[in-house]
């Protein structure tokens, strides 16, 4: 931290919190669309472009597992940077090592190495971290009863990019063809140049940092180093069933979303669906992720972070039947990946807000990193089998999988609710 920075965070006071919230929401909604357009450019033919490269599909897979897989290796070096410096740094590193991992992604598919290629991509998932980590930046200057809200617009902003991404996919495969380079790799040249802007905005704009602000106002006796630690945020999330909770709920909602959608374009081609036509299908998919976040917000700070969770659960579930029953019917897969995108919406948002509803807040940073840690790597896990999977049984049978995922998250927020009524009713006696 800067000692312009320092002087400024000294003069914030609790009547300047709301303009500055409104400050670092409109920062971070700018740095969503960029990133989301960057990352969604990218993914949305990442399995096809591993097919070109490897020469088998039954290594497909292995491409968005990649990306998953660095997503979920940086998460925990992107929290410790984070709780030494603010969130910041953390998201502007990340965002530089993204756009060296989609470099890195183009130089592969054009000398034709599937190794480098899965580096490049790897690397090109510390642009998602930045992107998950930005909803907590949300947070911590949320007012509590308003936490979930303050995330969920957070993750609406990537909406606008993640939609366009998809559908610019094939114009951006065109303009690189006269270059000499796979008109796949095409999406992953632009992203490279997104994720430098989206760098460029947070360094220059996301000041005062918003971490470091809210450690600022926090009371005296929440100031030691020793409870920022990440063996601080670990006993946070291990003593406290609703923090185990929220850290499940978020691994599995995104390992069975990451499992059927990275393989959903493949099963797609299988059926005679061109690009375009995938473009669309997840366009629709991402719109259901991202759009209808401030709603699943709004119901998670009304009716309970436990119902939210719950509402994820059914969501996914349903869209898994919708997927895996399609078969050739391209209208009721892109169906269920809306609907597969929602039920992700709820999971996350809700997760994340009961996550940091709690834990103390030293920790919460740290304790955060974990849980995107865990949720990328069950991710990552999912995301290779998901290839073999389809490669050896079928389309049909890996959302039967995810769909066997939800059972242990239902009972796990069941035993929840249960525990918390008990000891409510043990309260009132």
């Amino acid at each position: 931290m800067t000692s312009v920075e320092r002087q400024v965070i000294a003069t914030v006071t609790p009547d300047r919190l709301p303009a500055l919230r409104r400050r670092t929401s409109a920062v971070l909604i700018a740095t969503q669309i960029l990133g989301g357009l960057g990352v969604a450019t990218g993914i949305a033919l990442a399995a096809v472009l591993a097919t070109e490269v490897s020469g088998t599909e039954s290594l497909s897979g292995l491409a968005p597992t990649a990306t998953v897989a660095g997503t979920a290796v940086l998460s925990m070096p992107l929290a410790a940077l984070m709780t030494a410096r603010g969130r910041r740094p953390g998201l502007v590193l990340a965002y530089l090592i993204g756009a060296v991992g989609a470099g890195v992604t183009v130089v592969a598919a054009g000398v034709g190495s599937f190794p480098l290629l899965l580096c490049g991509m790897a690397a090109f998932g510390a642009a998602s971290s930045a992107n998950l980590q930005a909803r907590f930046a949300a947070a911590d200057l949320a007012e509590p009863e308003r936490r979930a809200r303050a995330i969920s617009l957070v993750v609406w902003a990537t909406t606008i990019g993640a939609v366009i991404g998809p559908n610019i996919a094939a114009p951006a495969g065109r303009s690189v063809t006269g270059l000499g380079i796979p008109a796949a790799a095409g999406p992953f040249l632009w992203a490279a140049g997104i994720f430098l802007i989206s760098a460029v905005v947070v360094a220059v704009l996301l000041r005062p940092d918003p971490l470091l602000t809210a450690r600022a106002l926090a009371p005296a006796e929440e100031q030691s180093p020793a409870a920022r630690s990440l063996r601080a945020g670990l006993a946070a999330v291990a003593a406290s069933s609703r923090a185990r909770l929220a850290v499940v709920t978020v691994a599995v909602a995104h390992t069975a979303m990451v499992s059927v959608m990275s393989m959903t374009p493949v099963d797609l081609a299988h059926h005679g669906a061109g690009i375009d036509l995938i473009g669309l299908v997840i366009s629709g998919h991402i719109a259901g992720m991202y759009a209808f976040a401030p709603l699943m917000g709004r119901l998670s700070d009304r009716l309970g972070r436990l119902s939210g969770i719950g509402l994820s659960v059914g969501l996914l579930a349903c869209a898994v039947f919708l997927a895996g029953t399609a078969g050739g019917n391209h209208r009721q897969t892109a169906v269920g990946l809306f609907v597969l995108g929602l039920g992700w919406s709820a999971g996350l948002v809700s997760g994340s807000a009961l996550l940091t509803d709690s834990v103390p807040q030293p920790a919460r940073a740290a304790a955060q990193g974990l849980s995107d840690l865990i949720m990328n790597a069950s991710a990552g896990v999912g995301g290779a089998v998901a290839g073999l999977v389809v490669a050896q049984a079928s389309y049909a049978w890996l959302n039967f999988t995810a769909a066997c995922l939800l059972v242990p998250l239902a009972a796990l927020a069941l035993f929840t609710r249960r525990g918390r009524q008990a000891r409510d009713v043990s309260a009132d006696g």
